[in-house]
């Protein structure tokens, strides 16, 4: 079985986001959203909160799986037997640090590899931060992010 994570802090997923989920959902038998606590990052949303609006917005895809983690990507690829990494990648920008943590992921644990997936281009200005940033100053973010989680990203911010 090919399995693999899609890591990230989702905070909140966009559709970016899940434009990489769901082509990641056609290559791979199981697909994991592995949603990180970063300690070096605030997060608007709560790690459990990340976790229930992904799972709610995955529900279509059904060898899509939500878990949540802390520390070394490289932990949790062990404990679910994952070997694959999938990382989207928006610009030349993003290659160079997701470069340098497929080489440390790679150093960790050889038998890890990492999958760049280049966003689809309609997505390619989208982060969680630029989202934050417009809906704090009550712009539009329709279809930007999961309609569902629109309400949810408003409140927050209140």
């Amino acid at each position: 079985m090919k399995k693999a994570i899609y890591p990230g802090s989702f905070d909140p997923i966009t559709n970016g986001h899940l434009d990489i989920i769901e082509r990641s959902s056609k290559v791979f038998d199981e697909v994991i959203v592995g949603v990180l606590v970063n300690v070096d990052k605030k997060g608007l949303f709560t790690i459990d909160e990340r976790v229930k609006m992904i799972e709610s917005v995955v529900k279509p895809y059904k060898n899509v799986k939500v878990k949540s983690f802390d520390g070394l990507l490289i932990d949790l690829m062990k404990k679910e037997d994952a070997k694959v990494i999938i990382k989207g990648l928006r610009a030349v920008s993003d290659f160079e640090y997701e470069f340098q943590m497929a080489l440390m992921n790679n150093k960790l644990d050889p038998d890890i590899e990492t999958l760049f997936m280049m966003t689809n281009a309609k997505y390619s200005y989208l982060s969680s931060s630029a989202i934050k940033q417009v809906a704090k100053f009550g712009g539009c973010i329709k279809e930007l992010v999961p309609d569902s989680i629109i309400p949810l990203v408003f409140e927050k911010l209140k």
